[in-house]
């Protein structure tokens, strides 16, 4: 019994320990965003003395031009909401389709699906520009500095932990459900949309805030196929503009930081419910 409870206080103590080392970056971008330029330099880790600053700090980053806030907010908006979409419509049709058709090449493009999960996208960057450089310069669509573009990336590289995500909580799904429906005359489309689809609701929130915190914070990939000077930019890219190559204004930029991680904290603590059930189900499952 001491045994026990003496390892209970030991895991206690190292959650804590470990969720201050993860907590403290985001501490510091939440107090010195309330801080000058000057005083972040002198001591970054001191409290701040006037937390209305915060407020002046944001209105300056808001009315910065070239920031330009809402509409950066507005295009991560549009960019992770449209490719969430895509990603869970079509992530829970194909993991569907893989793991009620159990043949040889379902289960070959399955381990293809795996495979990709372990491909850096260092990796795959440079061909994936020459690629939608041909395909737009042979197809006269731009697939380059558009937002179709970065949506059919996303949807590419986020699709393979999606579908491995959903096809193991389909797996655990009764097929007696599909056969009852395909009994009454139910379409297997309408079988998917009616039967399937609703029952992935758990999972699909999983599916929705790991993929949309990964989204709505990178920068690569934005950088890449946007460029850093595009008409289009996204919150993360446009705090990159008040970085520059001498002086760094530091309260701009850790502000900027904090609106850009503002929705998606909000989000993540909204949902953090279905997050667990999801995950829960999903294991079970």
């Amino acid at each position: 019994m001491k045994k026990a409870k003496t390892y209970k206080l030991i895991t206690e103590i190292t959650g804590i320990i470990l969720s201050a080392l993860l907590l403290f970056p985001f501490f510091l971008v939440v107090i010195n965003s309330a801080k000058k330029s000057a005083d972040i330099v002198i001591s970054p880790i001191a409290l701040p003395s006037d937390l209305g600053q915060v407020l002046e700090n944001m209105k300056n980053v808001i009315n910065n031009q070239n920031f330009s806030y809402w509409k950066s907010f507005g295009s991560s908006l549009l960019i992770t909401c449209t490719a969430l979409l895509l990603l869970t419509l079509f992530s829970s049709m194909a993991a569907w389709v893989l793991v009620r058709n159990r043949t040889k090449w379902s289960n070959v493009i399955f381990m293809m699906f795996v495979a990709a999960m372990v491909i850096p996208f260092q990796v795959v960057m440079l061909p994936l520009l020459s690629t939608f450089r041909s395909f737009s310069s042979f197809t006269g669509i731009s697939m380059l500095s558009s937002y179709k573009g970065i949506i059919f990336a996303y949807l590419g590289f986020g699709g393979s932990m999606s579908v491995f995500i959903l096809h193991g909580f389909i797996k655990g799904i009764p097929y007696e459900l599909e056969e009852a429906a395909l009994i009454d005359g139910c379409s297997p489309e309408g079988t998917f949309f009616r039967i399937i689809f609703p029952l992935l609701k758990p999972i699909h929130m999983t599916v929705i805030i790991l993929n949309g915190i990964w989204i709505w914070n990178d920068y690569l990939l934005p950088s890449l196929m946007l460029g850093l000077n595009g008409r289009i930019k996204t919150l993360p890219v446009a705090v990159s503009s008040f970085v520059g190559s001498y002086v760094k204004q530091w309260d701009l930029i850790l502000t900027a930081a904090l609106l850009a991680m503002i929705p998606i904290v909000i989000l993540f603590v909204i949902a953090q419910k279905q997050i667990i059930q999801g995950m829960v189900e999903g294991a079970i499952k």
